[in-house]
């Protein structure tokens, strides 16, 4: 089912920017036991809406289905780059807005590292998570979790146990949510009166300009911009104060929120950011007509490469078992009998097999078996890090980018 009307202003007036074909729930990696059943797979397109500028996926797919159909796996402190990022946002963020002694929900709190890093800080921490897996992880670290999908009811439900909220923080998870509006009222209705709300997403714009569409899954329901979040917060009763883009996931909006009547005026990073939006064509539809240009000419050159190695009887290994991987190898269609392994450090991943194109998932060591073989990363961000570390495993490997 696809959805009619703006998931922020309800208007009808949606054009469809993106189509990158049909996929699997890219979040989700398959037990080994469960490999002869087949995935679910919709078609994975956007729509932009010309009222408003909201981004959002057209299909409508099921939270439950796409968290807890299977052990999710992706874990907020899966490496020492994401660990050093959460570090850093507790300690500025206790630092800039006196967080102490404050009480805090964290939504989409996974295995709980942040929440920790809080509570440490003699803070009240709740975390709410839909993955029972990954809220029994969050609770060995002492972190109590509320399993299920927030909005209304899990807000009404924490506030009357242990009051308004001083600080809610929802990294990488607004954006997923069916009904962001809900979501957003949710967060209006548990936040203190001097409360704040803090979320990162990954920044629409910086994968636009770059020509990464890998981070567009169905997990990813909405693709905020700055102007759109200040749309739907205003809906709900409360402002943006301020907006910059982080160096996460490749570039991260961070929104910081209050109540409306709070005299917090708005950044002027924030009204640059939305300046830039506009400028740079991010709510024109052209502009997206010429994105998928490119990135099809991109896909298919980089194949016939690809099959020039194999037609050669050369291994290919990928990196990085991430729900982007999976958008990139099944637009470029790229599975078991192309691809040999997928490679990550995740102990939750390794074992099991890729959404739909069902590579194996095994440690970096992998590449020790071979005396020639080549290196598709698939997590382009961190790829400084990761290509030296590969090649003391195997000073032999070629990597190939799908860029050149």
């Amino acid at each position: 089912m696809f959805r009619e009307n703006c998931l922020i202003c309800n208007s009808k007036k949606l054009e469809e920017i993106v189509d990158l074909g049909s996929h699997p729930f890219a979040d989700t990696f398959i037990p080994k036991s469960r490999a002869s059943e087949s995935d679910a797979i919709y078609p994975l397109t956007c729509d932009l809406c010309l009222d408003c500028g909201q981004i959002q996926t057209k299909c409508i797919t099921n939270p439950q289905d796409r968290y807890a159909q299977h052990d999710y796996s992706y874990t907020s402190s899966n490496s020492s780059i994401a660990r050093k990022h959460w570090d850093e946002l507790a300690e500025e963020t206790s630092e800039k807005f006196k967080i102490k002694n404050k009480f805090i929900v964290e939504v989409g709190s996974n295995d709980g590292y942040l929440s920790e890093k809080f509570a440490k800080r003699r803070n009240k921490v709740i975390g709410v998570d839909p993955s029972l897996y990954m809220a029994k992880i969050a609770e060995e670290r002492g972190v109590l979790t509320k399993t299920g999908l927030f909005g209304k009811e899990i807000a009404q439900e924490i506030e009357k146990e242990y009051g308004k909220a001083d600080l809610i923080i929802a990294n990488n998870v607004f954006n997923h949510s069916n009904n962001p509006k809900d979501f957003a009222e949710a967060v209006s209705r548990l936040l203190a009166n001097k409360g704040k709300f803090m979320f990162e997403q990954p920044y629409w714009s910086t994968g636009v300009k770059s020509g990464k569409f890998d981070q567009i899954y169905h997990e990813h329901v909405s693709y905020f911009l700055t102007k759109s979040i200040e749309k739907l917060l205003n809906e709900v009763d409360m402002k943006i104060i301020d907006a910059q883009v982080v160096d996460y996931h490749g570039g991260s909006l961070k929104i910081v929120a209050e109540r409306i009547y709070s005299k917090t005026p708005l950044s002027k990073e924030a009204e640059q950011l939305i300046g830039e939006e506009v400028k740079d064509g991010m709510f024109n539809p052209r502009t997206y007509k010429k994105m998928m240009e490119d990135v099809t000419k991109k896909r298919d050159l980089f194949l016939k490469k690809v099959y020039e190695i194999r037609s050669k009887g050369e291994k290919i290994v990928a990196v990085g078992a991430a729900a982007k991987g999976n958008t990139f190898l099944n637009f470029y269609n790229l599975d078991h009998s192309v691809i040999d392994f997928v490679t990550d450090s995740s102990l939750h991943k390794q074992g099991k097999l890729t959404p739909a194109t069902r590579i194996p998932v095994v440690g970096d060591e992998i590449f020790k078996n071979y005396d020639k073989v080549h290196a598709l990363i698939l997590s382009w961000n961190i790829a400084n890090m990761i290509r030296p570390n590969l090649l003391k495993l195997n000073p032999n490997i070629e990597f190939l980018v799908p860029e050149e």
